[in-house]
């Protein structure tokens, strides 16, 4: 009788223990399997985007509402404003005063012509706030672009992983706090690498063409389509930051100040909140002879790479170009005047190619490069605050160097491997 009432109690308000279904001996034990694989497979997706997309959600909403609104010492957009402003009322665009720290308005004629629409908007603050938000949509833009580059649905869970993985760098989130202009940017990256894929070549030629004329750092890319002979892509990229520059000149007020005041200005190496190694090597004073031969050091790299990189371009176009914009690029910040942090958010499609089968980002090197250049880590101790001080400037300037190096190494090995004859 009590073993009978213990049984019953064990069994009160519980789910009956499920039994093991026989398998049917005249059924195809493979296919089975095969359909098991594919149905766990399609529960884990739609498990980890219930998981996910709360996540990536929220982040972008905290990282736009609460910090991008915030903002910070640091103001893109101000100035910005202020010199689209000045065109407008026809005021000289180009009369700051460049022995100040504060940010300066930097952009030529053209690209204060491409601009000037927001300068429309009377209230600064609205104004901002809806620069914000675009750039915002951009960058989730450029998330999906690359998404559906490298064969993932924006269905699957790849996509509100990389939301959130990318709402939480450096990049993304002092690009909206800073309210500037490289989320824009990115989008155009990833439709130029898209359009240039797809043999969209005046597209293509649009989008980098749009990309120079408001940042000329990107001028390396013009390398991907001569590469193809792409000449309509080339002509269009090289065309539309002339042109646009011709018609603003007569248009801009003391246009004539940006070739005599701001250009030089640009070729100033300045040691403050400077990440690019001139940078370093100004704060730190290195030897002159020392800076050089680093300097040569990393430049032959970059050619090497992009050198043997050359062999991926018909066998795997999607990893050459985004792995050889990523070494372009990753180089410009590097070797150029200027170096800022928030810059390697262009760098995510050479960090997308982890998803195919073979990638430089299939190494611990180059993912300590990524973590270098995109974290947001503030490294400031009561115990060693000069030194924390110097990693948070200095950090990208390691992280862009390993990047460099790993994808050196990729390329001379997948040279190494490769059975195919050269071919000249």
């Amino acid at each position: 009788m009590n073993s009978f009432s213990l049984t019953k109690l064990h069994s009160v308000w519980a789910e009956p223990i499920p039994q093991p279904q026989q398998s049917d001996t005249q059924h195809d034990q493979t296919g089975s399997a095969d359909e098991s694989d594919c149905d766990r497979a399609t529960r884990t997706n739609s498990i980890a985007k219930l998981a996910l997309w709360p996540v990536a959600i929220f982040l972008v909403l905290h990282r736009v509402v609460i910090l991008a609104v915030n903002g910070s010492n640091t103001d893109d957009f101000t100035t910005v404003y202020q010199a689209l402003r000045r065109f407008l009322t026809n005021q000289p665009v180009y009369s700051e005063n460049y022995s100040f720290v504060d940010p300066h308005y930097l952009y030529n004629p053209g690209a204060t012509l491409l601009l000037a629409p927001l300068g429309t908007i009377d209230d600064a603050s609205s104004a901002r706030f809806g620069f914000i938000i675009v750039n915002a949509l951009f960058i989730i833009g450029g998330l999906a672009i690359l998404t559906r580059l490298f064969d993932y649905t924006l269905s699957s869970a790849v996509f509100p992983a990389i939301i959130g993985i990318a709402f939480c760098t450096e990049a993304v989130i002092n690009t909206l706090v800073f309210a500037n202009i490289n989320g824009v940017l990115l989008c155009a990256l990833c439709g130029f690498i898209w359009a240039m894929l797809r043999n969209k070549l005046w597209i293509s030629g649009l989008i980098l063409g749009v990309m120079i004329l408001i940042k000329p750092v990107f001028a390396p890319l013009l390398f991907l389509p001569l590469i193809k002979l792409h000449w309509p892509t080339i002509s269009t990229a090289i065309g539309l930051p002339i042109i646009l520059n011709v018609i603003a000149w007569p248009i801009i007020p003391g246009a004539s100040d940006y070739v005599q005041r701001t250009v030089p200005y640009l070729g100033e190496v300045r040691d403050y909140a400077n990440s690019s190694f001139p940078g370093l090597a100004l704060y730190f004073g290195l030897n002159p002879w020392v800076e050089r031969l680093a300097f040569a050091f990393f430049a032959a790299l970059i050619i090497t790479t992009v050198f043997f990189l050359l062999r991926l371009r018909n066998s795997d176009p999607l990893v050459w170009a985004s792995t050889t914009s990523g070494v372009l690029l990753a180089g410009a910040f590097l070797l150029s005047s200027l170096g800022q942090m928030y810059y390697s958010m262009m760098l995510f499609p050479l960090l997308f190619t982890v998803l195919k089968s073979r990638s430089p980002m299939h190494s611990a090197a180059g993912w300590i490069g990524a973590f270098l250049c995109l974290s947001p880590l503030d490294w400031v101790s009561l115990y060693q605050p000069v030194w924390g001080r110097w990693f948070n400037t200095f950090q990208a300037t390691i992280g862009w160097a390993i990047i460099i190096a790993t994808v050196t190494a990729f390329s001379v090995a997948a040279f190494r491997r490769s059975k195919t004859p050269i071919q000249l």
